[in-house]
């Protein structure tokens, strides 16, 4: 058995984890990495880089069908062999020799195996071919071993071999019907790219609209989309069953109710946990398979060397924001390790993960694209804060305009009426993703109405939604 000892050990090498490890580097301190998997993690070969593979020529030829003089020539299926042969390259047909030279390049020790907690700072390494290896960190062990799929308790679900993200991003062939059930990021973002690529895509929500999480219009707005292309777009569905004999051939999903829906492939998109399952956390006083709460330092509550990164710690499960957390937890473990202890509510510093609680953007890459930053107006409204929402058609906007005929979207601004500063701004349309980091500077910088009104959008441009939002609450 092999023993070493580092300043920081980092259980989970995909993006969340590597971000972690090459900060703490960059502060000068020794690191090791351990990973079960792929070096990458479930970003890089399950998630959002396959599903955007797969989503971009659908987006580009959906926006290219709207623009004159060119939807003649783009009116032809998608070629779905050479999608899946794009989709392979940009995940590295799933080899993760890239991801491990870099870490190697940056001075990170990798370990192939299962890492387990052994107790307080010390990690156990199970290597892939019988090696065990003991590692000791002088100043944190970090968990950012991510989340998994969930499948739900529904009889007959797990003898169906059903579709998971994975199996979702991953195919390489097209199912003649798809059954899609959960109306969250996943499932909308699977169901718009399995549609464009053929599959007859039937979508049951458990409650009563898409991307619950947002406004309501967004999810009205691409529940609506999805059906004019050919999508059975159901809500209040509920599954009480599923049927496929031996695991083969077609599926039936049973709803409640007594009707049914038939498929070639199901796809449970229905929620996710956290893989803490088997990491040892029992030694360290800590329930197994539980999320991980931690402070804004990100630093496991009631530990001071234990820190908690990315979807284990349930703030918000998303690669960007797992990435800003690394950021921050990486800052605070090289400081406290220099002998300083940075106060962690101490709002926007260089070690608080203050944009958690009030700026968490996120687009989903469905057709149309919606994207949204900071509260809702449901939200803001539930926080106590006096609001007002205005909202624009984005067929004001003359860059919509020329971006697409017959153009169709919304955006929506969610002003605090005592600061005068947004809290929350949504957009739901073809290429609106983009527009996405210019609110989420407005959230995060607090920036005032009347400062905002002198940051000019250029002419003729989607961003000239924002002189329209800003018009629309001056009046």
């Amino acid at each position: 058995m092999e023993e070493s000892t580092y300043d920081v050990v980092v259980l989970g090498a995909g993006p969340v984890g590597e971000n972690v490890a090459d900060r703490v580097r960059a502060a000068g301190l020794s690191a090791a990495i351990v990973e079960s998997e792929l070096i990458g993690g479930e970003c890089s070969y399950w998630a959002c880089m396959p599903s955007k593979a797969l989503l971009r020529p659908v987006l580009a030829r959906s926006d290219a069908r709207k623009v004159a003089g060119l939807r003649e020539s783009v009116y032809g299926p998608l070629d779905a062999m050479e999608v899946f042969r794009h989709r392979d390259t940009v995940v590295g047909h799933w080899k993760d020799d890239g991801q491990v030279d870099w870490l190697d390049s940056i001075g990170v020790r990798v370990f192939r195996g299962h890492g387990r907690l052994a107790g307080p700072r010390r990690v156990a390494v199970a290597g892939p071919e019988g090696d065990e290896h003991v590692l000791t960190a002088r100043h944190a062990v970090v968990v950012s071993t991510g989340s998994r799929a969930v499948l739900p308790e529904v009889p007959g679900l797990t003898g169906a071999r059903p579709w998971t993200s994975r199996e979702a991003t991953s195919s390489d062939r097209v199912p003649a019907r798809l059954i899609v059930v959960g109306g969250g990021v996943v499932g909308v973002e699977m169901a718009t790219a399995w549609q464009a690529l053929g599959a007859k895509v039937t979508l049951l929500v458990r409650g009563g609209g898409l991307l619950p999480r947002m406004e309501p219009f967004v999810g009205e707005r691409v529940a609506e989309a999805l059906t004019a292309r050919g999508a059975d777009v159901r809500t209040g569905a509920r599954v009480t069953a599923v049927v496929r004999d031996g695991g083969t051939g077609p599926v039936t999903v049973v709803l409640e109710g007594g009707d049914h829906v038939e498929g070639d492939e199901v796809l449970f998109a229905t929620g996710r946990a956290p893989r803490t399952e088997d990491l040892g956390l029992e030694t360290v006083g800590l329930a197994p398979g539980s999320w991980l709460d931690v402070d804004d330092s990100l630093r496991v509550t009631g530990s001071d060397w234990l820190y908690a990164v990315g979807d284990v710690n349930h703030r918000a499960l998303l690669t960007h924001q797992g990435k800003y957390q690394a950021r921050i937890a990486g800052a605070a473990i090289a400081a406290r390790a220099q002998g300083g202890d940075p106060p962690a509510d101490a709002r926007w510093s260089a070690h608080t993960a203050t944009a958690d609680h009030a700026a968490v953007p996120q687009v989903v890459f469905c057709d149309p694209e919606a994207a949204a930053v900071g509260l809702t107006l449901a939200e803001a409204e539930r926080a106590g804060h006096r609001v007002r929402a205005v909202d624009v058609d984005m067929r004001q906007v003359a860059g919509a305009g020329l971006y697409a005929q017959g153009y169709r979207g919304q955006a929506r601004m969610v002003v605090d009426l005592d600061r005068e500063v947004v809290l929350g701004v949504s957009f739901v349309g073809p290429g609106i993703g983009e527009l996405l980091h210019s609110a989420t500077v407005a959230v995060v910088g607090e920036v005032p109405i009347a400062r905002l009104w002198h940051a000019v959008p250029s002419y003729p441009t989607l961003s000239e939604a924002w002189l329209r939002l800003l018009e629309a609450y001056r009046g």
